[in-house]
């Protein structure tokens, strides 16, 4: 519908898996990478894991399209949920095994999946088996796929099995009962979403491969996309088609921030607003409730000074009444309001807020000054440090990786808006990360800080 509007030859953002759309960032790179040397070396198992709509799958077509060695035969399972009878019936029907002799037993297949192997082995031929959606195998499943690596020569294995799934697959394979299988597991990989900096160039790479001749997202557009879809490439592709519509009923050739936040609300049925319109407006009223305390406060409590003042003000006119003031000067001093404590709580301040109003200081060095003072070193480089017998790592994981290393880390954090920060790790009490920001340390639950966090940490 709007893809000649746009001058394009086609939708840029269709979510089917097409590997010419397909953006290498550096994760799928080196995903990528995982797979071709789990097909181009000898045996054993690979793992990649990724959240649903990372581009695993686009990975995969990709390595089947245009990455298989010509000495590759390969068998697909795209739908992991049989039974363990069902898993080898599949293989062997990938892989044009005929002539089982008794089928629905896995003996019969097992003997005839051998065989296959053998032939295929003595004329230089190697055999792949690839497991989509892997997190919803059976335990009896996996312990199949177990014994399938027994299938080996005295050199090498005769079968190649990469299991594809979403997190979950980890968890399972983490279990004490498959434990044998998590050992054989030679390569793991897991893919993360994309950065800020790579969604703005992923929409440009969908666009450019779909004909587009000019910039149609302008730069506030694509950081609020990066915000909306948390960097996950089939939420960008449905938050941007969404948006080339609205763009197109406007009859506007550029799509803005607020037609990507229009396009989301109608994705989700959820409304979006800005995050700093979020937080102000509450922190705009509760400061006007203050203010107001502060006059009343100060309206009704006056000094003793200026009681007195008046007092000697009215003094003839009561007299005249046959009245008399009363004598203040034995009273306590009247109430000062700039003294008194407001009890009118002040707003919470969020992580999210806490990083932004500290933007100019969250940079590496900053963070990098704060973690070598934890360690008690004089302040220098990565560079530096090797030459006084340390090293900088940078990984990628988990709040159990930190707790297990238990020291001081740089955690790279994004805010709502898509800005990364660098914020020091001191310490992880119970369910509370304690942060260094900008050298002012405060506390957040880990769940809060998890929204902002995406594993990437530096020792």
């Amino acid at each position: 519908m709007y893809t000649s509007f746009f001058g394009l030859n086609e939708k840029p953002f269709s979510i089917t898996p097409d590997p010419r759309y397909l953006f290498m960032s550096e994760r799928h790179g080196e995903a990528l990478a995982h797979l071709v040397y789990g097909v181009t070396e000898s045996g054993g198992f690979m793992q990649l894991t990724g959240e649903v709509g990372t581009g695993k799958t686009t990975l995969v077509r990709t390595l089947l399209q245009n990455r298989l060695p010509d000495n590759a035969d390969v068998a697909v399972v795209l739908n992991p949920q049989l039974s363990a009878i069902e898993f080898l019936e599949t293989i062997c029907e990938e892989l044009g095994i005929d002539g089982v002799e008794a089928k629905g037993s896995s003996k019969a297949l097992i003997d005839a999946l051998n065989r296959y192997l053998l032939a295929a082995h003595a004329e230089g031929r190697r055999t792949i088996v690839l497991v989509d959606e892997a997190q919803n195998l059976t335990r009896d499943v996996l312990e199949q796929v177990r014994l399938l690596t027994n299938l080996e020569t005295s050199k090498q294995k005769l079968l190649q099995i990469i299991l594809i799934g979403q997190p979950e697959l980890r968890e399972l394979l983490a279990r004490t009962d498959l434990r044998q299988l998590a050992q054989r597991i030679t390569g793991r990989y897991h893919l993360e979403p994309l950065t800020r900096d790579e969604s703005a160039e992923y929409i440009e790479h969908r666009l450019r491969v779909a004909g587009a001749l000019g910039e149609i997202f302008d730069s506030a557009a694509k950081r609020e996309v990066f915000r909306l879809s948390q960097g996950v490439p089939r939420l960008i592709n449905v938050i941007c088609d969404r948006a080339l519509l609205g763009a197109y009923s406007n009859e506007s050739r550029r799509v803005s921030r607020t037609l990507v936040r229009r396009a989301a609300a109608e994705i989700s049925g959820k409304v979006y607003v800005s995050p700093l319109l979020r937080w102000a407006t509450p922190v705009m009223v509760s400061m006007g409730l203050l203010l107001i305390i502060v006059g009343g406060w100060s309206f009704y409590s006056q000094p003793q000074a200026n009681q007195k003042q008046i007092a000697a003000t009215v003094s003839p006119v009561t007299t005249n009444l046959a009245l008399e003031l009363p004598d203040l000067s034995h009273q306590e001093p009247a109430f000062n309001a700039s003294q008194a404590p407001i009890d009118a709580p002040l707003p919470e301040v969020t992580l999210d807020e806490q990083l932004r109003l500290a933007m100019d200081l969250t940079n590496f060095d900053t963070a990098l000054t704060t973690l070598i003072e934890r360690w008690g070193l004089a302040d220098s480089s990565c560079e530096q440090l090797v030459t006084m017998g340390y090293e900088c790592l940078g990984q990628r994981g988990s709040w159990n990786n930190l707790r297990q290393l238990n020291r001081p880390a740089i955690l790279t954090l994004t805010d709502k808006l898509g800005d990364s920060h660098r914020v020091v790790l001191t310490a992880i009490e119970n369910d509370r990360a304690v942060l260094s920001i900008a050298g002012v340390t405060v506390s957040h639950d880990l769940d809060v800080v998890s929204d902002l966090w995406f594993g990437q940490y530096l020792l």
